[in-house]
Order: C-alpha cells, then sequence, then structure tokens
C-alpha cells in the first residue's frame, strides 16, 4: 500500500497541525472526548514513529529518530502507514536515548497540551511502543535485553518496559491503555484493564 502523502515529523510540534490531525481521527473513531481521540492516535502514530531507530539499533545500525529527521508516511484518511529516517545515527545508546527524548517529549507535550491527555500515560504508551516494535525484530532476545537501558536513557519519567512469556513467545506487559474500548471497540488482547486471568487467557488463545 502507497501512503497518500508523507509529512515531516516536525508537525508533530506544530499544536494546529496536531489538533487538525486528532479531530479527523473522529471520522475513524466516532466522536469522543479529546483526550480519548488524542490517546488513540498517540497510540498508532508513536508505534511508527519509533520503528526506524529501533529496527536500526537491534541490526546495529541505528537510524536518527529526532523530528527533523523523520517523514511520516500517512493514509487520505488519517492513519500512519509507517515512517523513516532521513538520517543515520552515529552516536552511542546514552545519545540515542536522549535524541529519542526529546522527539518523544515534544509529540507527547504537543498533544497533551492539544487534547488534555495526560503526558504520564502517553509516556506510557511510548514505553509499550518501543517493547512491542523490539519484539517485532528479527532478533527479540537481543531486543528486549536493549529495552531497558534505552528507555532509562530516554528518560521523560517512561515506566520500565515489561516483558513476559506466552508459551515460547515474548510479549509486551502493557502499562498503558490505549483507550480504543472508550469509542466501542473491545479490549485489545494485551489491555492491561482486565483482570489478570483475562488478559493471560486471551494472550494464551492469541499467541499460543
Amino acid at each position: 500500500m502507497k501512503p497518500d502523502w508523507t509529512a515531516s515529523a516536525t508537525l508533530l510540534a506544530d499544536a494546529e497541525w496536531v489538533r487538525a490531525r486528532i479531530g479527523g481521527a473522529a471520522k475513524l473513531y466516532g466522536c469522543a472526548r479529546p483526550e480519548v481521540l488524542g490517546t488513540i492516535w498517540w497510540y498508532s502514530l508513536s508505534s511508527v514513529l519509533v520503528a526506524p531507530a529501533l529496527e536500526g539499533l537491534v541490526a546495529g545500525a541505528p537510524a536518527d529518530p529526532s523530528l527533523d529527521a523523520m517523514e511520516l508516511d500517512l493514509l487520505a484518511d488519517g492513519r500512519f502507514l509507517g515512517a523513516r529516517s532521513t538520517r543515520p545515527f552515529s552516536g552511542g545508546l546514552p545519545e540515542l536515548g536522549a535524541a529519542f527524548g526529546e522527539a518523544l517529549g515534544t509529540a507527547i507535550t504537543t498533544i497533551a497540551t492539544v487534547t488534555g491527555a495526560r503526558a504520564r500515560a502517553l509516556g506510557a504508551i511510548a514505553t509499550d511502543s518501543i517493547g512491542n516494535r523490539l519484539l517485532w525484530t528479527p532478533d527479540p532476545g537481543r531486543a528486549m535485553a536493549l529495552a531497558e537501558p534505552l528507555v532509562a536513557a530516554i528518560g521523560l519519567d517512561l515506566p520500565k518496559p515489561r516483558f513476559q512469556q506466552v508459551g515460547r513467545t515474548p510479549a509486551v506487559r502493557r502499562a498503558s491503555c490505549c483507550l480504543i474500548y472508550e469509542v466501542g471497540n473491545p479490549k485489545c488482547v494485551s489491555c492491561p484493564r482486565q483482570t489478570p486471568a483475562e488478559r493471560d487467557a486471551r494472550l494464551r488463545a492469541a499467541l499460543g
């Protein structure tokens, strides 16, 4: 699938652009409180925003996660198709964490200001997106080992990434909720707003 348009990630610092994009999310998810739409939008965005640098990190060649290096591919309905970095990153893990921290911190601040969503809740979503994207790489064992020191280097008072084994499959033990159930959809399989027994049963059914 090809994107309908591409935008510089620097627009995540532009409150009016973010407000318009989140307003457009109502066409996908229906009317909801601004903080709910903002949280759902960030859940989708954060996953693609962190991907290029993380994939490169696990492969040994990290890409720059700075907003001025990142481009976002979007569909006409407002969904994010993917992202890419336009330049490599030459520093180590502490420097990569600092670059991530500036990029994520800017986006989180803008979304929180525009929608009233809590920055801490948005930060927890960022941690879980990092954990999930690391697990999707070809070397999930190495990726999980990188997760905690990377998140610590990012700062922003992000919660520690957590993982669990579901049979033979590693999964993120989420600290965040995307609030998708607030717009009439089922809770995610791994949603923390379930009883532990319900969550574990759904994860086993999904992952084996």
